[in-house]
């Protein structure tokens, strides 16, 4: 019998995490499932809940209780209310993001969150909470916390009432145990590979390596209320450490003189450009008909090796923004970015996105390329007017005018660096044109190796370019009176069925191969000199025909640019200057930062 004693109360302690905070553990089950049922990925086909929710939370819970165990009770009780009431309140912040925002909480709503002052948190409180609140999902946070606080002082007062047997307690535990133990164990076999994924997220230097993680296919869920709260903070501290960098690398960009030898520079940003879709570059479609024209006039000049430096619009940005290149000592955050080294020069420098704009219902790939873009701070360094809305389609960005600006001493022909940012062929592709501008079809291609939807996909994608090619001539034609130049260059590639391969998007974590290089990583690239540049300036217009066959990476943009405006600063380097006779066409091409594209041409030759 002793033994027998000894046995059932060995089983039983694996139930007692769970005994000595049985209300607490249940309700905050209860409330975990809660909100991994309700809150499901919007405007997402075929959306359902995470399907581990059930043992994900066991686990959690269990080894929360099972800490808890060893405090005190009479201190016990407090840390409990504690814990339970943070719980609530992250629940309840990130139900109310949910049902106000159409988006769980996000590294983006923190941010804006400590950017708010008083008189904005009260315009918000106005606007967007009130008694109504009840009656939407967030009503069930409230019912929870209500179930909770009556039911523990329930309990609190029966347990003084109630005497079980100590002999029965100890068999119904000794059950319990076991089966606590199994589920304990099991839990543990299921959901590692997620505990696994999620301790790997939180292990991160930078910001980028944690966006870079997130697209890897083993990606963790943070399924929690509470786990996407510690994750908005923990990108918030990475995002802030690469910001203070960059802004105190700005107190020391030093300008010794500009000639402003382009007085207008234009900087157009595509969107997920596979080069293989555009007519200056072979394809059979007319996707690009006007910069086909413009080339064909001599005047657009389209480079035949340019590569982008990363497959991740904030990744690229981040690099071509930044006077450091890859291979340089140190990260794109530890030198100057362009956009202030042309305002310190006297430039006036616009900046028109349709895409990096602060949203609360933001994901993390936009809030990693944006967070510097739109830090109050640094974006008025970096820019003298910038739009403050995005549009539907990117023509939306061609009704925003520009003010000229005034002469100063240091510039008394003022000068403009205008920089385009366009959604372009970025998925989905349907959404990226009007309808009335539908050029292609399914019946348009003789690919029998595609299905329906993927011919579709495919029509959709070049409608996309084709659109696109509107939108650049348009801001071209501004500048053909003007003394300017124009550049054009996608963020990255993109696959779009291009035979024999059946796939479109970007495989993000897959190694780089050539195939992969050609489609994600290879992009158009072309400048175009107005009339009255080729007329002031024949040497910038012989240089870029000169140059037009030179392997380039977009990381050295900044020099190619700082060459155009004739800015002499220490940061400049004429190796890495795309025009300049000491140009290095040696350097290596690191995609990624770890595969050099020019071993892989010369492997795949």
């Amino acid at each position: 019998m002793r033994n027998l004693s000894v046995i059932y109360k060995v089983l039983a302690w694996a139930f007692r995490p769970i005994s000595e905070n049985f209300v607490f553990f249940v309700c905050m089950y209860a409330l975990g499932y809660l909100c991994t049922q309700l809150q499901i990925t919007l405007h997402l086909a075929g959306a359902k809940p995470y399907e581990l929710s059930a043992p994900e939370l066991f686990f959690d819970l269990y080894i929360l209780c099972f800490l808890l165990m060893w405090i005190p009770e009479k201190v016990r009780r407090w840390v409990r209310w504690v814990v339970a009431i943070v719980l609530y309140a992250f629940a309840f912040v990130d139900m109310f993001c949910y049902v106000r925002f159409e988006s769980t909480l996000t590294p983006t709503m923190l941010m804006l969150a400590q950017e708010t002052d008083g008189r904005e948190t009260s315009e918000f409180f106005r606007s967007y909470v009130g008694w109504d609140l009840l009656t939407t999902k967030v009503g069930w946070v409230v019912l929870m916390l209500v179930i909770h606080i009556v039911w523990s002082l329930l309990v609190c007062r029966l347990r003084k009432r109630v005497e079980v047997s100590k002999t029965v307690l100890s068999k119904c535990f000794a059950v319990l145990g076991v089966l606590t133990l199994v589920m304990f164990v099991w839990s543990a076999i299921e959901v590692w590979p997620n505990k696994a994924s999620t301790i790997r997220l939180f292990s991160h230097n930078n910001i980028g390596e944690v966006e870079h993680d997130l697209t890897r296919r083993d990606a963790a869920t943070l399924y929690l209320p509470v786990w996407r709260f510690a994750f908005s903070v923990y990108a918030n501290h990475l995002a802030g450490k690469q910001l203070s960098q960059v802004l105190e690398h700005s107190e020391q960009i030093q300008v010794d003189s500009c000639s402003f030898r382009t007085p207008n520079i234009v900087l157009i940003i595509g969107e997920s450009y596979n080069k293989y879709h555009s007519q200056l570059y072979g394809y059979d479609k007319p996707t690009s008909p006007r910069q086909l024209q413009r080339a064909q006039d001599s005047t657009l000049i389209a480079f035949t090796d340019v590569v982008a430096c990363w497959n991740l619009t904030s990744f690229a940005f981040k690099h071509f923004l930044s006077l450091h290149a890859i291979g340089d000592k140190g990260d794109w955050c530890d030198a100057p970015l362009f956009p202030e080294v042309f305002r310190k020069a006297g430039y006036k420098v616009t900046f028109f996105t349709n895409q990096f704009m602060s949203k609360a219902n933001e994901k993390v790939y936009d809030f990693s390329g944006g967070f510097f873009l739109n830090s109050p701070d640094l974006s008025t360094r970096m820019f003298d007017e910038r739009n403050q809305r995005l549009f539907h389609y990117d023509e939306g960005l061609l009704t925003l005018r520009s003010a000229l600006p005034l002469c100063t001493a240091k510039n008394p022909q003022p000068s403009t660096l205008t920089i385009y940012h366009l959604m372009g062929q970025h998925v989905d592709y349907v959404a990226r044109f009007p309808k009335q501008r539908r050029k292609f079809t399914p019946a348009d291609y003789d690919r029998p190796d595609l299905d329906q939807a993927q011919m579709t996909c495919l029509a959709d994608y070049d409608n996309a370019t084709a659109y696109n090619d509107s939108v650049v001539d348009a801001i071209v034609r501004r500048y053909e009176q003007q003394d300017a130049v124009v550049i054009y260059m996608p963020d990255h590639g993109e696959e779009c069925f291009n035979p024999p391969y059946k796939f479109h998007g970007r495989l993000h974590s897959a190694k780089i191969t050539l195939r992969l290089a050609r489609e994600e990583f290879e992009i158009p690239f072309w400048i175009w000199c107005s009339p009255k540049n080729r007329e002031l300036h024949p040497d910038i217009y012989e240089s870029v025909k000169a140059a037009r066959k030179r392997p380039f990476m977009t990381d050295n943009l900044p020099h190619l640019l700082l060459s155009l405006a004739g800015i002499h600063t220490k940061d400049y380097r004429p190796d890495y200057d795309l025009l300049s006779p000491q140009y290095n066409n040696q350097r290596p091409r690191m995609l990624k930062n770890q595969t050099d594209y020019n071993q892989l041409l010369k492997n795949g030759k």
